[in-house]
């Protein structure tokens, strides 16, 4: 990228029933730029939330077929990052709910 900003890096937390289940290891998931590299995550994650990251995985959700009435297409191609905290840390996303 360009110009670093770790806003523009890390665009939404995802919000599934599999994340919520990976928080209680730690483990958090974001929907990330798709020019990001690890680095780039890790750095805008101990920026934004203040904490320490201990490993990054990183992953490309590929497109689904989808319909509206006749016209064919397929969803978008994004990155996703899972985020690994150090021990003891966390992150409130959504306040107590986790």
């Amino acid at each position: 990228m360009a110009i670093y900003d770790a806003h523009n890096v890390i665009i939404r937390p995802i919000v599934s029933e599999a994340s919520f289940d990976k928080m209680e290891m730690n483990k958090y998931t974001f929907e990330v730029d798709r020019r990001a590299d690890k680095p780039m995550i890790r750095n805008a994650i101990e920026e934004i939330f203040g904490v320490h990251v201990t490993r990054i995985n990183t992953l490309w959700v590929k497109p689904k077929p989808k319909r509206v009435r006749a016209q064919a297409g397929y969803t978008r191609t994004w990155k996703k990052a899972v985020v690994t905290l150090a021990e003891g840390e966390t992150i409130e996303i959504f306040g107590n709910q986790a």
